[in-house]
């Protein structure tokens, strides 16, 4: 097996395969940077041009593509706050909060170095790990994916300040959510309100855009000023102190890399939320993660940059074993092993090993080619959180709706983008945590998926299960602790003890009030429902609704100078992790910052006229140049630049590029002879 490693290694330096591999980095960094698109795309473009090389070129060619998509798409989420792919949506809450306070080229360049690191590590499991594989991998069934799944929400749900209550009940509330659709075990049709744009259920695109991108964009427009007005570090000083923080913190990276590889191949859980897992076990793991984390700690960067990009490597062991997909991205490349005449399974481990072990190889190189790029130039695309927010906001909301786009290209994904946009804004303004609902959406599917399997199969016996007990003992004690740590320190302090009072309501409370019409809604409308379609609803659906109940009542009759609900803009000085951002408009006064965010949903909406009008292109170039003029007087010597700039290159990568079908406007139906325009 050393001979064939090292033989592998040789065969990916190939100059041929070498010059493969590097182009498909290339692809993968640029396809990162696009909030939405993300390497699934790319990796859908690639497959037709492998149908002519060899099996090492095209593995080496996609696999370079597909691994260090989760590296560059650090850049938007660290710099705007809006995730580049899935893969980067725990890395907003810490990344983002560093940019904020001059700290963007220390924060990239720390995810960058231990991105490398769990990259290569990563890889290095894969290698050892690959004699092993499959006795391990037919241990795990349904009722173990299904108990990880429960421990992974249990994970994220808690760490929500000093509320547990609202992280389990907005994790339920996103467990709902994603059963929106057919039934997967009958075909019944579940709150779809007879559209059939819901009947497949919602894409994840546009609520993660909507959840996580619009509101930090939003806020930035509330503001009115830069990310960040000066860097804390000179260009050099920056990436060397991100550098220092990831080897300072080795032995995170290798702990986070090991949980990405090991649950990349878990098959379904994919790499949207695999970030999220070691984000909350880094905030349970690491000294002083209460006092920091939420607030810019470079630990909080580190943590899912490793793991995410050890998942690649992970991902792979169930698509080689036993053709079981491991990501969305493993089931193209399981098509580039068909085309190529390759099956899946012991042949991969034995026969053809070299070509396993190229894979390796090639991840490993990617990684360290990828990480090397972003590296040399996070200095430099850490000037951009200091420009003015005129100058990137039309640019960024243009490529956040075109990836919104992407969820089922159709109206009804911006639709949701918006809708979910004010949600996330008015959740992140009150302190109810973001995190868990697009945690609970992610899983709600698979957790229903295996939770019919397990019972159809093994009836209730699966709940005995050693590992199934283990993983679900300790979601239970990750649940309970919060309230078993505030009833010692209520013993301890005699100060900090809740009494009781008559109801105070408050105006915040009527958000708490409106998710519990919205849940008892569901809950009624599951009873109509078959069985098997009503089961999974009201179990989850009742376990949210109580946990809202209480909160709300929590709210309204706890002493108000410890009220859970801050008004708009306030701060916490509590010491509890609180998995979210928490922002400061610096003593705006609410009816203005509320003005400015209908304003900035305004333009939004604006931009969707327009687009339905003349189509999305031709709306890019007219909503870049109004935005700059009429938000800041933006010179036209800008203006113009950066318009045309941003048109063309939505016009070759999206329409060119990407073929994407647009949606039929106004004035092509009007005037057919125009159609011959991009998007019109």
């Amino acid at each position: 097996m050393f001979e064939l490693l090292i033989d592998a290694f040789f065969l990916v330096l190939a100059p041929e395969r070498l010059m493969y591999l590097s182009f498909g980095v290339v692809l993968g960094l640029m396809l990162g940077i696009l909030p939405g698109v993300g390497g699934v795309a790319g990796l859908a473009l690639l497959l037709p041009f492998t149908f002519s090389m060899d099996p090492v070129s095209a593995f080496a060619f996609m696999l370079g593509l597909a691994s260090v998509a989760a590296t560059s798409d650090t850049i938007p989420a660290v710099l705007f706050g809006v995730p580049g792919t899935q893969a980067s949506q725990a890395t907003v809450i810490d990344g983002h909060a560093m940019a904020r306070k001059g700290e963007a080229g220390r924060a990239l360049s720390a995810a960058y170095v231990s991105s490398v690191i769990g990259g290569l590590f990563g890889a290095a499991l894969l290698a050892l790990a690959i004699p092993a594989l499959r006795p391990i991998m037919l241990y795990i069934g349904s009722p173990e994916l299904l108990a990880c799944s429960v421990l992974g929400i249990s994970m994220v749900a808690v760490l929500s300040g000093s509320s547990p209550l609202r992280g389990l009940s907005v994790a339920g509330l996103g467990i709902m959510l994603s059963m929106i659709g057919s039934d997967p075990q009958g075909g019944s049709l579940r709150w779809t309100f007879g559209t059939t744009y819901l009947y497949d259920g919602l894409p994840l695109l546009p609520i993660a855009l909507g959840l996580f991108a619009l509101p930090e964009l939003c806020d930035l427009a509330i503001r009115r000023m830069p990310i960040v007005s000066k860097s804390r570090y000179n260009l050099r000083e920056g990436m060397l102190a991100g550098a220092r923080d990831a080897i300072k913190n080795i032995w995170l990276i290798f702990r986070c890399a090991g949980l990405g590889a090991c649950l990349g191949a878990l098959p379904g859980l994919g790499s949207s939320i695999i970030d999220w897992f070691a984000y909350g076990f880094a905030a349970r793991s690491v000294k002083g993660a209460r006092q920091s984390f939420g607030a810019g700690d470079v630990r909080g960067v580190i943590a899912p940059e490793s793991a995410n990009n050890a998942a690649t490597s992970g991902a792979l062991v169930p698509t080689i074993a036993f053709g079981v997909p491991g990501s969305a991205s493993m089931s193209i490349l399981l098509g580039a092993f068909l085309i190529h005449g390759l099956q899946p399974g012991p042949a991969m481990l034995t026969t053809h090993l070299d070509i396993t072990y190229s894979m390796v190889w090639s991840i490993a190189i990617a990684n360290i080619l990828g990480a090397g790029v972003c590296f040399a130039l996070s200095g430099q695309m850490s000037k951009i959180a200091t420009l003015r927010y005129t100058l990137i906001m039309p640019i960024i909301l243009s490529i956040v709706y075109l990836g919104a786009f992407q969820g089922n290209r159709d109206w009804g994904d911006l639709f949701a983008l918006l809708f979910f946009g004010v949600l996330g804004w008015v959740m992140k303004s009150l302190r109810w945590p973001r995190p868990p609902l697009i945690l609970g959406f992610v899983l709600g599917g698979i957790i229903e998926r295996y939770m019919f399997i397990s019972t159809a199969r093994y009836s209730y016996e699966w709940l005995f299960k050693p590992i199934v007990i283990v993983l679900l003992a300790l979601a239970a004690l990750m649940i309970i602790r919060p309230f078993i740590s505030e009833l010692i320190a209520q013993e301890k302090d005699r100060s900090a003890r809740v009494k009781i009072h008559a109801p105070s309501f408050r105006l915040t409370d009527i958000f708490t009030m409106g998710l519990i019409c919205v849940l008892g809604w569901m809950v009624f409308e599951s009873t109509t429902y078959t069985e098997m379609a009503a089961l999974a609803p009201l179990i989850v659906g009742g376990f949210s609704l109580g946990c809202l109940i209480l909160s709300l009542a929590n709210q309204i009759f706890r002493r108000p100078a410890r009220g859970d609900s801050l008004s708009i803009g306030q701060s916490s000085s509590r010491k509890e992790v609180h998995l979210d951002l928490v922002e400061d408009y610096n003593g705006l006064p609410v009816g203005k910052i509320i003005l400015r965010a209908g304003v900035f949903f305004g333009w939004m909406i604006a931009f969707m006229i327009s687009m339905a009008i003349i189509g999305l292109i031709p709306t890019v170039l007219l909503f870049v140049i109004v935005y700059m003029r009429a938000e800041n007087r933006e010179p036209w010597r800008l203006v113009l630049p950066l318009a045309i700039g941003a048109t063309v290159f939505v016009y070759v990568v999206f329409d060119l590029f990407l073929a994407i079908p647009w949606p039929e406007t106004i004035l092509g139906k009007l005037l057919p002879v125009l159609q011959m325009l991009p998007s019109v």
